[in-house]
C-alpha cells in the first residue's frame, strides 16, 4: 500500500535518539553509551565489515548495499545508529571534538570551533537517501 509506505517514510525521519542526564560532563560514559550502535555493527558484520571507529570504516559503510531501506521499521533505527557511529568516529579522531547534549536530549558533536554537528540527523538522511555520504560529513567536520 503506497500511502502506508509514504506515511512510514515521514514517520521514520522524525525518530532520533534522546539522552537525558543532569549534564554532559561525563564525556567518557556518554561516549561509550553512544558508541554502541548495535544494529549498525550487526548489519556491517553481516557484510564482513568490522567497524573500528576509523574514518576508513565510514567509507566502507558508504559502499554497503542499502538493504535497510527495504524495511521501513528498521530504517530509522539503522540511520540513528549510523549517525551515532559517525559522531563516535568524529569524537575519536578530530582534535577538540566532543559529545554535547542539546536541551532536548539530542546528542550532537561539538567541534573545537564551537560548531554543533547533528550527526543523528545526518545518519538518518544518509540511511534514507544515501546523501550526504558519511565520509563527506566527516571530511567537512575534520576541516572545520
Amino acid at each position: 500500500m503506497n500511502f502506508l509506505d509514504t506515511w512510514r517514510k515521514r514517520q521514520a525521519t522524525a525518530r532520533s535518539t534522546a539522552v537525558h542526564t543532569s549534564d554532559d560532563s561525563d564525556q567518557e560514559g556518554l561516549g561509550e553509551l553512544l558508541a554502541e550502535c548495535e544494529l549498525l555493527r550487526v548489519r556491517a558484520a553481516q557484510y564482513g565489515l568490522e567497524l573500528d571507529d576509523s574514518p576508513a570504516s565510514l567509507e566502507a559503510l558508504d559502499q554497503l548495499p542499502p538493504s535497510w531501506r527495504d524495511d521501513p521499521e528498521e530504517l530509522p533505527w539503522f540511520g540513528n545508529d549510523a549517525g551515532l557511529y559517525l559522531g563516535t568516529v568524529i569524537v575519536r579522531t578530530v582534535p577538540g571534538a566532543h559529545w554535547h547534549l542539546w536541551p532536548s536530549g539530542t546528542p550532537v558533536v561539538m567541534l573545537a570551533c564551537g560548531r554543533d554537528i547533528d550527526v543523528v540527523g545526518a545518519g538518518l538522511e544518509w540511511a534514507a537517501t544515501g546523501a550526504p555520504e558519511l565520509t563527506q560529513v566527516y571530511a567537512e567536520t575534520s576541516e572545520a
